[in-house]
């Protein structure tokens, strides 16, 4: 046994770190010790239960109810009702789904979305077949327009879409208008607060001046908020919120017409672990409210500073003020992101670069965690360091043949394997960008 350990820690040791405050993305730490080990203990009490069939892990029931409870108290709906998910992945794609499954009569369903939407309400257009009708946001805000968003609905749309806030930006959509312009057509609104659901209500409790984004607005039928974000619990973890339980009745899937048991499922997955559930209600328990206001606290204070020095620093500018916990920053033509990220990686740190989107230029997201409050001062002067160094070396230069074609000229049909050519950060070496040259 021992061995098989080892080879797996072994294995880790190519990893970024998941606690310590140094990862600004895709992971989130609490800095709470007492926390992380609750959670670690559940996993291992859950690991064998299965979720397909609450009748016979009735824990597992109880458990959902007390957490969904949690967070309907928290988005102020009080007859909210709703799901576990494995991610906020999933959690949008049974937004989409119930949203499309609720309008059987729209021979061709469509959602809008502002352009800043994740990524993951184009996957559930692709899984869905609903078709994502994109608006461009406000510039120099970020935000989504509502009159943009009424404007591109139809008698088509099944969805409309907010964030609260945007992972790119860090901003919150004007959730009320949108809610509104919706709320008339009687078509669903969707606000995507996997980011921020764990964290705004704690601020607002706190006295910071919030935006209005859930069930307390009008026209809000259903919100989508993660766990293994800010309320720090092990992954796998999200939650889909319906205002009511009749709004959420089209997201169930039954069948009985087969010879095995009667299949009726709440998520995408049929059989999926109890664990993640196990661990979310765990953590939840140990920290409190009173331990989510301070950590949301912590995490917002230090993300105001960090904008605040980074704004400070020569040739960075930072997008959009924080209203949340995520930074987003630019640079300037005389660095590139992608050399400061990569200055940042060699001294300990992980920023996340963001391509460029239509007219805005490559970006840093930095995603701040409690953990990493102790730490900002060594944050900052990393940054500091980075771009200075990224400055000196100078921008790099994509040759011209790589350069987006439009779209109507990419042909892909090949009949050949890819050669692979890349380019390398001209400070630390390290590879950068690969394109795959392929020949017909």
């Amino acid at each position: 046994m021992s061995d098989v350990l080892d080879r797996l820690r072994a294995l880790q040791e190519g990893d970024l770190p998941t606690h310590g405050g140094s990862t600004l993305a895709y992971v989130y730490d609490s800095g709470l010790a007492e926390a992380d080990e609750v959670g670690r203990q559940a996993l291992a009490l859950y690991g064998s239960a299965n979720g397909l069939d609450p009748t016979v892990f009735p824990s597992l029931r109880t458990l959902e109810n007390e957490v969904v409870g949690w967070a309907a108290r928290l988005m102020q709906g009080p007859d909210a009702v709703g799901t576990v998910t494995s991610g906020g992945t999933e959690s949008i794609l049974l937004a989409v789904q119930t949203a499309r499954d609720a309008s059987p009569g729209v021979a061709s369903p469509s959602m809008v979305l502002p352009s800043t939407a994740h990524a993951a309400f184009h996957k559930a257009a692709h899984y869905l077949g609903v078709r994502a009708v994109v608006v461009d946001v406000e510039p120099g805000s970020y935000r989504a327009r509502p009159d943009a968003m009424a404007a591109a609905c139809d008698d088509t749309t099944v969805l409309v879409v907010a964030s609260a806030p945007s992972y790119a930006h860090g901003v919150v959509d004007p959730v009320p208008e949108i809610a509104e312009a919706a709320s008339a057509r009687g078509i669903r609104f969707h606000v995507d607060a996997c980011i921020g659901g764990w964290v705004l209500p704690y601020l607002r409790a706190d006295g910071v001046d919030v935006p209005d984004y859930d069930f307390a607005v009008p026209g809000v039928t259903s919100v989508s908020v993660d766990l293994h974000k800010y309320a720090y619990t092990p992954k796998g973890a999200s939650i889909l919120l319906h205002r009511t339980a009749g709004l959420r009745r089209p997201q169930y899937f039954a069948h009985a017409d087969w010879p095995g048991y009667t299949m009726l499922n709440s998520t995408m997955q049929s059989t999926k672990s109890g664990a993640p559930l196990a661990a979310a209600w765990a953590v939840l328990q140990h920290i409190g409210d009173d331990g989510y206001q301070r950590l949301a606290r912590t995490s917002y204070d230090a993300t105001l500073r960090l904008a605040a020095a980074a704004g400070a620093i020569d040739g960075l500018t930072v997008l959009a003020p924080p209203e949340t916990t995520l930074v987003a920053l630019r640079s300037d033509e005389r660095a590139d992101v992608f050399t400061i990220a990569d200055e940042m990686a060699a001294q300990g740190w992980f920023v996340q670069p963001q391509l460029s989107f239509r007219d805005q230029a490559p970006s840093l997201h930095l995603s701040m965690s409690a953990a990493t409050a102790p730490r900002l001062d060594e944050l900052i002067e990393a940054l500091t360091a980075s771009v200075r160094t990224a400055q000196a070396a100078g921008p790099v230069q994509v040759p011209k043949s790589w350069r987006r074609r439009p779209r109507h000229s990419i042909r892909p049909l090949w009949t050949t394997p890819p050669s692979t050519v890349c380019w390398s950060s001209p400070v630390s070496g390290r590879v950068r960008r690969c394109r795959s040259e392929w020949r017909r």
